[in-house]
């Protein structure tokens, strides 16, 4: 008697039966076309081999799935219903992993539509993975780059379907050719979207969706019980917030300056040395989240659209300047000299603050693309005006002490505000799946480091601060700097652990039911 599958092997030894489709049987491309997927969730059956396929076709190790199978359910039994979604890259017509790459190494072939990534020219900095909406660029460790989808191009130009289509037993998942005109005008918007995806209108997807008549109105992730913090990007940690100390710093030295012309005592090449050395240790620092760090001067690549290769550039610029800064102190030349060049340090600085802050602007996650973002992003400057009133403690410049710690505590106070309004517009109606996900890491996963970040903001912003003052008009200025010092050291503390929060409590959007979805970032 035969087992099933000895029967199975000789049914399609006598029909001629295959598995999945081998081939391609679409028509040439014309002008105005590109091919995209189309994906029938009525015919899947979650076998998974689509992923399999996909990885033995590309060499991928298990983790890294250029091609993931989400899961969602709702109804009650008998009237259950299961929704499977097998997803890879959509070739978007308008794809923010190319806009924002700061290298240039995503291409959108003119031919095909299809969207590449160039692994030669990777420095994998994840950006990419960042900005997606879909989370489909992933990080590859063994190869420290950033990979993806390519719709398996190759295959394509000999009119062999890709790996996953021709491994679908179901035939769920085909390649198509679509309009791009009439997509955008009339299908994308009931064709392009299926259950717990973002919009499609966010990159313009491509990707076709069959679904089933009738889900039911309870529809749920399978994996929304499981809730763990985003990665804490460390070295990013650092470097945002010691390029804004130093910007902060730098305005109260240019301010300095300038009120020297006025009669008041002049600020001095030590000073301009201290607020440049948060920014000279913190730019080589990001460095040290790319995959490839030697590669990192081609960051600056993509002026045109990315907001990471403006951020390198302008700060890259700020650092160089008040390097020259320091230089023209420290040898006396014309003050009038030395201030033009710390206007335009200073244009410098505050535009590579912003764009630093636009790279988390992004609509792939919620809690990062809110204006509080930009706000806190600068409000970081308080610290380091705190840091050139200690450096004028110590330089015996005494009447700069009050202005400035006042200054700083004003900054602190501002800042005080924008993380309460960070925290409160979590309850926003907008992604609010998302936003209160992230409420929740921030209140159950990292209750403590909140509570430390507003302590140590109330602590070293505003009450040391404050009694550093009455020590000032007690004429007690030793004990002042030393107060000063504390306050600005408890201040980059607070800073710091915010800006792990920021870091760690980010619920992007994405597919759902991503069990088994690997190393997406």
């Amino acid at each position: 008697m035969q087992t099933p599958l000895e029967s199975f092997i000789d049914h399609k030894a006598d029909t001629g039966m295959q598995c999945g489709s081998y081939s391609i049987d679409i028509p040439p491309l014309k002008e105005g076309q590109q091919y995209r997927f189309h994906f029938d969730a009525v015919a899947c059956v979650g076998c998974r081999c689509c992923e399999v396929a996909c990885n033995e076709q590309n060499n991928n190790p298990a983790d890294i799935k250029w091609r993931r199978v989400g899961e969602m359910e709702g109804g009650e039994f008998p009237a259950f219903t299961q929704l499977l979604n097998s997803m890879s890259c959509n070739h978007c017509i308008d794809p923010e992993c190319l806009k924002g790459c700061p290298t240039n190494s995503y291409i959108k072939i003119d031919k095909t539509g299809i969207v590449v990534h160039d692994d030669d020219t990777c420095i994998g900095c994840q950006y990419c993975t960042w900005n997606c909406p879909y989370g489909v660029p992933v990080f590859h460790e063994e190869r420290n780059i950033v990979t993806k989808c390519h719709m398996c191009h190759e295959r394509l130009d000999e009119g062999q379907s890709p790996a996953c289509v021709q491994a679908c037993p179901a035939g769920a998942i085909e390649i198509e050719v679509v309009n791009v005109e009439e997509w955008l005008a009339r299908d994308i918007d009931e064709q392009a979207n299926m259950p717990f995806l973002p919009d499609a209108r966010i990159t313009n997807s491509t990707t076709r969706y069959t679904l089933p008549d009738n889900l039911p109105k309870d529809m749920k992730e399978v994996d929304e019980h499981i809730l763990k913090p985003a990665h804490k990007e460390i070295p990013l940690v650092f470097m945002t917030v010691l390029t804004q100390i130093s910007l902060g710093g730098f305005l109260a030295l240019f301010l300095g300056d300038f009120m020297s012309l006025f009669g008041f005592e002049h600020t001095n090449w030590i000073m301009a040395l201290i607020v440049m050395l948060p920014a000279a240790i913190g730019l080589p620092l990001s460095a040290l989240h790319l995959g490839r760090p030697f590669l990192a001067m081609t960051a600056m690549k993509n002026i045109k659209t990315s907001w990471l290769s403006r951020e390198a550039l302008a700060l890259g610029l700020f650092s160089g300047l008040m390097s020259l800064v320091v230089v023209l102190y420290f040898f006396e030349l014309p003050q009038f000299l030395r201030l033009f060049v710390e206007i335009v340090t200073l244009v410098a600085g505050l535009y590579g603050i912003y764009a630093q802050s636009m790279i988390y602007r992004i609509k792939a996650r919620p809690s990062w693309d809110r204006v509080t973002t930009n706000y806190k992003f600068f409000g970081v400057a308080y610290v380091g005006v705190f840091l050139l009133a200690f450096m004028s403690s110590l330089s015996n410049i005494h009447e700069a002490i009050i202005p400035l710690t006042t200054m700083g505590m004003l900054g602190a106070v501002a800042q005080l505000f924008f993380s309460y309004e960070d925290i409160r517009t979590l309850d926003a109606k907008e992604n609010a799946y998302q936003l209160q996900r992230t409420k929740r890491l921030l209140n159950e996963n990292f209750a403590k480091v909140k509570k430390v970040r507003f302590l140590t903001l109330l602590a070293g912003g505003i009450v040391l601060p404050l009694f550093s003052l009455v020590l000032v008009s007690g004429s007690l200025y030793g004990f002042a700097a030393f107060i000063l010092f504390i306050a600005t050291i408890t201040a980059l503390v607070s800073e710091l652990a915010d800006r792990f929060l920021f870091y760690t409590t980010v619920v992007p959007l994405g597919m759902a039911g991503g069990f088994f979805v690997g190393k997406q970032r």
